[in-house]
């Protein structure tokens, strides 16, 4: 029987989890294809969403990655389509970044094997016969769309797109898409779709602005809240503090002692970062890469299958493969810098040590973000172990959190 990923689905071999998927009563193509999977067991977060969606009820689920939250939407939608009439477009799925939307996609085909039901995704960046493939399915049908704001707000600013048999409207990974100034285009998507359909949201986090946008919406939702997972115990946790020009030197000097690793993440939270990290780790005779929203898609989709077959084992990149990416076998990952949230720290830190294995995060840590460090440890409610510097970079920064008034708080005011 096959192991399942913990992005996707449970597998059988799983102890804790006793809910099958066909105690959740799914149509027997879509138990066959599961079974051909090896799939058996339900995570909590699909044995929560899964009966509120097939009941018709418009749901507000928070959920991290890693949780199975993509079968929790697809699944019971799969099952609906079965019953709807084919060429025409039924579900309609935003996603924040066209990996994700192609990952979506692909499991939907994956899934959905044995039941016929169509999708197609559609983002940007990709070569101008990508575009005339995307026009046609949103002008002629499938039965899903997996799609990204920004592409699809394109298309629809043609008049071509018919939406008026669409049922289904999700968003996943909401909380990131409203971070990247998605909001109006998600507002403006909803207003060309028909009133009366039912609304999915999935989040990993629950911002106000999240909030707000909830209730523009969802008609009275099912709200379903599966608590932040803490790191896996196979991650070991470490931190250095560093000055910023001893940086790229802290991260060359690990880097050579890992020459047995062949999957590591490098993440940073700019684009302009990305470029510098690699110019310099590619100075140091690294294998190294990078990816981010400024790299077209055919270049990015050749980046990550590099890093996949273990080509280049060495990638950096923006928060774009924190959430929702499936890459198995991370061994490494390193942050360039501090993410500007706990729980992104929680969602990077999570690309290693899955299926069981074993992995390592290292944080590199600067003055300006020992209180953005300090919030992180809050919420692990740990202290994680601060490595001196190597001898030859000298003394860095000391770990000092900054003293703030009583009763105030940056981070949640910002939140």
């Amino acid at each position: 029987m096959k192991e399942s990923h913990p992005e996707s689905l449970s597998s059988n071999n799983s102890e804790e989890k006793k809910v099958t998927f066909e105690d959740l009563g799914f149509n027997y193509d879509l138990l066959d294809g599961l079974d051909s999977m090896g799939f058996i067991y339900a995570t909590p977060v699909q044995i929560q969403a899964i009966p509120e969606i097939l009941d018709g009820k418009d749901v507000m689920a928070i959920a991290q990655t890693g949780t199975g939250k993509t079968a929790a939407f697809l699944l019971p939608i799969l099952n609906l389509l079965m019953d709807e009439p084919a060429g025409k477009s039924a579900c309609l799925i935003v996603s924040p970044t066209r990996e994700l939307a192609l990952q979506i996609d692909r499991q939907a085909e994956a899934l959905g094997y044995f039941t016929g039901i169509s999708s197609v995704a559609v983002y940007g960046g990709g070569e101008g016969s990508s575009w005339d493939v995307q026009k046609k399915a949103l002008r002629s049908g499938a039965d899903i769309i997996v799609a990204t704001p920004g592409r699809l707000i394109s298309h629809l600013n043609m008049g071509y797109a018919n939406f008026e048999s669409i049922k289904y409207f999700i968003l996943d990974e909401a909380d990131r898409m409203l971070d990247m100034g998605f909001n109006k285009d998600i507002v403006a998507i909803k207003k060309k779709l028909p009133k009366n359909i039912q609304t999915l949201m999935f989040s990993a986090t629950m911002p106000h602005n999240i909030r707000k946008l909830s209730h523009q919406l969802l008609k009275d939702p099912s709200f379903i809240n599966i608590a932040i997972s803490k790191p896996s115990e196979n991650i070991l946790q470490a931190a250095y503090c560093t000055f910023k020009e001893q940086k790229i030197k802290l991260i060359s000097h690990l880097l050579k002692g890992k020459e047995s690793y062949n999957k590591i993440i490098i993440f940073t939270s700019t684009k302009k970062a990305v470029s510098s990290i690699v110019s310099e780790l590619q100075k140091n005779k690294l294998n190294a890469k990078g990816i981010s929203s400024d790299l077209d898609q055919k270049k990015r989709e050749q980046v990550l299958i590099d890093f996949v077959n273990g080509t280049t084992p060495i990638i950096v990149a923006t928060d774009i493969l924190s959430r929702g990416i499936d890459i198995k076998d991370i061994q490494l990952v390193i942050n360039y810098d501090v993410p500007p949230d706990p729980e992104d720290y929680i969602h990077r830190i999570g690309r290693t040590a899955r299926a069981n294995a074993t992995g390592i995060a290292i944080t590199f840590i600067s003055e300006k973000d020992m209180e953005r460090f300090s919030r992180i440890e809050k919420l692990l409610n740990h202290s994680i172990h601060k490595s001196p510097l190597p001898d030859f970079l000298g003394k860095g920064p000391e770990y000092k959190v900054p003293h703030r008034k009583k009763g105030y708080s940056k981070y949640k005011k910002r939140r």
